[in-house]
């Protein structure tokens, strides 16, 4: 009898031919340009995001360079896995062929999922790690081996130092676990000793966090506070259904409702209900709609199988595979950049669709994430010429500054092989990194306000100009100003200047 391939291995292969495809187009990321300068300077944390994905990033750049297939190549091979993983997710719940194949594919083509592929950012690894939380917890059930705890304990901690966000999920997921009988573990020593693996692996950036005053706190209270675009609770859920697509949707209710009343396994109770804590968390602290996609690879296994035991019929099954694919595949180039720009634009209006804007940033042609691939290496060409053009002693102490992280980091990833200095800015990361020698008498800028520039200094006049038409509106069509005499030492200015969001 001839052997069939898993789906698990074909799906995850697909997910990578898709990948390398779309990862060759467009250009470097606002937040990869920032990781990759974070990473270049090592540390044990940064004021938005642990120390993982930084360090990654660096490394992929240093070994890659700009060659973007290349840099790309980690979150590509992670998404295929996170792919391949639910589909044998299905198969450890029991599911067959068709769950497996179900659950694959709406993992495959759900949008949410799609685009951590593309992106070197802290999102890279939390589907996976997600992912792998539930399969620990659905092996301690079938087994009953407590030291499974340690591994749910290694893969929390892994994930801690790449992102916050799962603390979030652990939570909830600590709540829906008093509702199955693995609250029995709360009693026995594995657990704990699990938890506390966990908090040795992420103390080195906790104790970083705490001797820079908590700064991810502040940063999180700016974004609920006013930066993230507040949405109600219908507006939050139906952008969960755009995260995974219509057919996926579909699928990851079904899990959820069936989970909740009569879970296989019985640990899979503990998922419905760490969703809806979720949901509702982001909601009232006006969190990104994104920040839930992680969750949905578990709750698509789950309701592919509870579909596969409902639905016996050949034909059905095929049919509602070939759905999943066929929309999939009509929703993939909306966050996959495999079109070429102008065509992704007819094709977005084509279709009538378009995310949801999550910051309160004016919108141009292109969703943000496409736009912010958009006129970096650009900046720092006319940057540079501005440089260059000004008078020998005057260039001897000008400086850029970034109105923003994307533009300091573009600055100091393009900029240093046209000559130009480090950046200087007050967002985030690149506020404790301080004047980084400056004195403030000369400084270049993209745009802004020359009513508070005159206020500041002696001096302002235009210099340049940049123009990427597909970037984000506030990144182009906008003047270069040449600034002069800052009335204040700058290290006395410096305070001031400081922007966590």
């Amino acid at each position: 009898m001839r052997r069939r391939l898993r789906p698990s291995l074909v799906l995850a292969l697909v997910s990578i031919v898709l990948h390398l495809l779309a990862n060759g187009h467009y250009g470097f990321f606002r937040d990869e340009l920032y990781f990759i300068v974070c990473g270049q300077r090592p540390d044990w944390g940064y004021v938005d995001q642990p120390s993982l994905v930084p360090l990654l990033a660096a490394g992929a750049h240093g070994l890659f360079g700009d060659w973007l297939l290349g840099f790309r190549l980690l979150p590509a091979l992670v998404a295929s896995l996170v792919v391949a993983l639910a589909a044998e997710f299905a198969r450890l719940i029991g599911g067959g062929r068709f769950a497996q194949w179900l659950a694959g594919l709406t993992v495959l083509f759900a949008p949410g999922l799609l685009i951590q592929g593309v992106l070197f950012t802290t999102d890279l690894f939390q589907a996976l790690t997600w992912l792998g939380l539930a399969w620990v917890l659905v092996r301690l059930e079938q087994t009953g081996n407590e030291r499974w705890w340690i591994a749910f304990g290694a893969i929390t901690g892994f994930s801690l130092n790449a992102k916050y966000l799962i603390a979030f999920f652990l939570a909830a997921l600590a709540i829906g676990l008093l509702a199955t009988p693995l609250r029995r573990s709360l009693l026995r020593p594995w657990l704990w000793l699990g938890a506390l693996l966990a908090a040795a692996m992420v103390l080195p950036n906790v104790l970083w966090q705490q001797a820079h005053g908590w700064p991810f706190i502040e940063l999180g209270q700016a974004g609920s506070s006013g930066k993230n675009v507040a949405m109600s609770l219908p507006q939050f859920f139906l952008e969960q259904i755009w995260q995974t697509g219509p057919v996926a949707g579909l699928v990851w209710l079904i899990g959820l409702a069936a989970s909740a009343v009569r879970p296989q396994p019985r640990v899979a109770r503990a998922f419905p209900i760490a969703w809806l804590l979720l949901l509702l968390v982001f909601v009232s602290q006006h969190g990104k709609p994104y920040y839930l996609t992680p969750i949905y690879p578990i709750l698509l296994g789950l309701g592919a199988v509870r579909i596969e035991a409902w639905l016996t019929n050949r034909t059905g099954r095929g049919a509602i595979l070939a759905l999943a694919a066929g929309v999939g595949a009509v929703l993939a180039p909306i966050v996959l950049p495999i079109l070429p720009v102008e065509t992704f634009v007819r094709y977005q209006a084509a279709l009538g669709t378009r995310p949801a804007a999550e910051e309160h940033l004016k919108q141009g042609a292109l969703p943000q994430y496409y736009a912010d691939m958009f006129g970096w290496r650009n900046m720092a060409e006319q940057v540079a010429r501005v440089y260059r053009a000004l008078p020998p002693e005057e260039r001897a102490h000008a400086v850029f500054w970034g109105n923003n992280y994307g533009e300091a980091a573009a600055i100091d990833l393009f900029g240093r092989p046209l000559g130009l200095p480090p950046a200087l800015s007050g967002h985030n990361q690149y506020f404790l990194w301080g004047p980084r020698g400056a004195d403030g008498s000369v400084i270049i800028i993209v745009g802004g306000d020359t009513d508070h520039y005159a206020q500041l200094f002696r001096s302002y006049t235009v210099a340049g100009h940049i123009d990427a038409p597909y970037a984000m509106p506030y990144e182009t069509d906008q003047p270069i100003y040449v600034l002069r005499g800052l009335k204040m030492p700058l290290a006395q200015f410096w305070p001031s200047v400081k922007s966590y969001n």
